[in-house]
Protein backbone atom coordinates (compact mmCIF):
# COMPACT_ATOMS: atom_id res chain seq x y z
CA UNK A 1 0.00 0.00 0.00
CA UNK A 2 1.69 3.20 -1.24
CA UNK A 3 -0.24 6.44 0.65
CA UNK A 4 0.30 10.03 -1.23
CA UNK A 5 3.15 11.73 0.26
CA UNK A 6 1.78 13.99 2.81
CA UNK A 7 2.72 16.64 5.13
CA UNK A 8 0.58 16.01 8.78
CA UNK A 9 -0.97 12.90 8.95
CA UNK A 10 -4.96 13.03 8.25
CA UNK A 11 -5.39 12.72 12.04
CA UNK A 12 -3.49 15.23 14.84
CA UNK A 13 -2.00 12.43 17.23
CA UNK A 14 -3.78 14.28 20.15
CA UNK A 15 -7.03 13.12 18.51
CA UNK A 16 -5.87 9.93 16.77
CA UNK A 17 -6.77 6.47 18.61
CA UNK A 18 -3.80 4.52 17.12
CA UNK A 19 -1.53 7.05 19.08
CA UNK A 20 -3.61 6.64 22.29
CA UNK A 21 -3.24 2.96 21.96
CA UNK A 22 0.28 2.83 21.71
CA UNK A 23 0.63 6.00 24.54
CA UNK A 24 -1.11 3.30 26.57
CA UNK A 25 0.54 -0.55 25.48
CA UNK A 26 3.53 0.80 23.44
CA UNK A 27 6.22 1.11 26.32
CA UNK A 28 8.41 -2.16 26.33
CA UNK A 29 7.86 -3.82 29.24
CA UNK A 30 3.75 -3.03 28.99
CA UNK A 31 4.05 -5.17 25.70
CA UNK A 32 6.39 -7.98 27.20
CA UNK A 33 4.26 -8.20 30.20
CA UNK A 34 1.17 -8.84 27.73
CA UNK A 35 2.92 -10.81 25.88
CA UNK A 36 3.62 -13.29 28.64
CA UNK A 37 -0.06 -12.84 29.44
CA UNK A 38 -1.48 -13.90 26.51
CA UNK A 39 0.67 -16.87 26.94
CA UNK A 40 -0.80 -17.73 30.41
CA UNK A 41 1.17 -15.99 32.80
CA UNK A 42 -0.31 -14.67 35.87
CA UNK A 43 2.38 -14.28 38.70
CA UNK A 44 4.69 -11.65 39.43
CA UNK A 45 7.37 -13.88 40.29
CA UNK A 46 6.80 -15.84 36.92
CA UNK A 47 6.72 -12.64 35.21
CA UNK A 48 10.08 -11.57 37.16
CA UNK A 49 11.47 -15.09 36.36
CA UNK A 50 10.55 -14.93 32.87
CA UNK A 51 11.38 -11.37 31.74
CA UNK A 52 14.04 -10.83 33.88
CA UNK A 53 12.55 -7.08 35.01
CA UNK A 54 13.60 -5.28 37.74
CA UNK A 55 10.98 -6.15 40.42
CA UNK A 56 10.30 -2.70 40.88
CA UNK A 57 10.02 -1.71 37.24
CA UNK A 58 7.40 -4.60 37.22
CA UNK A 59 5.53 -3.70 39.97
CA UNK A 60 4.87 -0.13 38.47
CA UNK A 61 4.05 -2.01 35.06
CA UNK A 62 1.58 -4.09 36.35
CA UNK A 63 -0.17 -1.38 38.34
CA UNK A 64 -0.22 0.93 35.37
CA UNK A 65 -1.72 -2.00 33.19
CA UNK A 66 -4.22 -3.05 36.13
CA UNK A 67 -5.41 0.81 36.39
CA UNK A 68 -5.88 0.68 32.28
CA UNK A 69 -8.00 -1.95 32.35
CA UNK A 70 -6.04 -4.23 30.53
CA UNK A 71 -5.27 -6.73 33.83
CA UNK A 72 -7.25 -7.60 36.39
CA UNK A 73 -5.95 -8.19 39.63
CA UNK A 74 -7.58 -11.58 41.03
CA UNK A 75 -6.30 -13.03 45.19
CA UNK A 76 -5.77 -16.50 45.37
CA UNK A 77 -4.01 -18.57 47.92
CA UNK A 78 -2.25 -21.96 47.92
CA UNK A 79 -3.24 -24.01 50.73
CA UNK A 80 -0.69 -23.20 53.49
CA UNK A 81 0.34 -19.84 52.01
CA UNK A 82 -0.55 -16.47 52.56
CA UNK A 83 -2.98 -14.75 49.97
CA UNK A 84 -1.26 -13.50 47.04
CA UNK A 85 -2.13 -11.42 43.54
CA UNK A 86 -2.45 -12.70 40.00
CA UNK A 87 -2.69 -10.82 36.47
CA UNK A 88 -5.46 -11.80 34.34
CA UNK A 89 -6.31 -10.23 30.96
CA UNK A 90 -9.68 -8.57 31.00
CA UNK A 91 -11.67 -8.63 27.75
CA UNK A 92 -10.22 -5.13 27.18
CA UNK A 93 -6.61 -7.20 27.25
CA UNK A 94 -7.84 -10.01 25.50
CA UNK A 95 -8.71 -7.53 22.64
CA UNK A 96 -5.13 -7.31 21.96
CA UNK A 97 -4.50 -10.46 21.10
CA UNK A 98 -5.09 -10.45 17.31
CA UNK A 99 -2.60 -7.55 17.15
CA UNK A 100 -0.26 -9.68 19.53
CA UNK A 101 -0.22 -12.46 16.90
CA UNK A 102 -0.03 -10.35 13.80
CA UNK A 103 3.49 -8.58 16.20
CA UNK A 104 4.22 -13.03 16.14
CA UNK A 105 3.86 -13.58 12.92
CA UNK A 106 5.43 -10.22 11.29
CA UNK A 107 8.69 -10.88 13.82
CA UNK A 108 8.56 -14.78 11.95
CA UNK A 109 8.54 -13.82 8.59
CA UNK A 110 11.21 -10.07 8.74
CA UNK A 111 12.93 -11.01 11.60
CA UNK A 112 13.26 -15.02 11.73
CA UNK A 113 13.47 -15.70 7.82
CA UNK A 114 9.73 -17.52 8.11
CA UNK A 115 11.12 -19.40 11.52
CA UNK A 116 7.93 -19.45 13.45
CA UNK A 117 9.02 -21.10 16.69
CA UNK A 118 5.15 -21.25 17.93
CA UNK A 119 1.84 -21.41 15.81
CA UNK A 120 -1.46 -20.63 16.22
CA UNK A 121 -4.01 -22.76 15.34
CA UNK A 122 -8.03 -23.28 15.44
CA UNK A 123 -9.09 -25.80 17.63
CA UNK A 124 -9.07 -28.66 14.93
CA UNK A 125 -5.64 -27.85 14.30
CA UNK A 126 -5.65 -25.53 11.36
CA UNK A 127 -3.32 -22.51 10.92
CA UNK A 128 -4.72 -19.14 11.96
CA UNK A 129 -2.82 -15.75 10.17
CA UNK A 130 -3.47 -12.24 10.75
CA UNK A 131 -5.08 -10.57 8.12
CA UNK A 132 -7.18 -8.09 6.94
CA UNK A 133 -10.46 -9.01 6.65
CA UNK A 134 -13.50 -7.17 3.94
CA UNK A 135 -17.42 -6.78 5.54
CA UNK A 136 -18.16 -10.22 3.07
CA UNK A 137 -15.61 -12.41 5.57
CA UNK A 138 -12.43 -12.47 2.48
CA UNK A 139 -9.18 -11.61 3.25
CA UNK A 140 -8.08 -7.99 2.08
CA UNK A 141 -4.34 -7.46 0.36
CA UNK A 142 -2.55 -4.98 1.96
CA UNK A 143 -2.28 -3.07 -1.64
CA UNK A 144 -6.19 -2.87 -1.76
CA UNK A 145 -6.46 -0.93 1.83
CA UNK A 146 -7.37 2.28 1.58
CA UNK A 147 -7.21 5.24 4.31
CA UNK A 148 -10.31 7.43 4.78
CA UNK A 149 -11.19 10.11 6.66
CA UNK A 150 -14.71 10.06 8.47
CA UNK A 151 -15.44 13.48 9.03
Amino acid sequence: MLLPRTRRSPVPPETCNLSRAIGLIGEKWNLMILRSALYGLRRFEDFHAELGIPRTVLSDRLKALTESGLLEKVPYREPGKRARHEYVLTEMGGGLRPILIALTQWGDKWLAGGEAPIAFTERDGGPVHAGLVGTKGQEIPVTDLRVVLRK
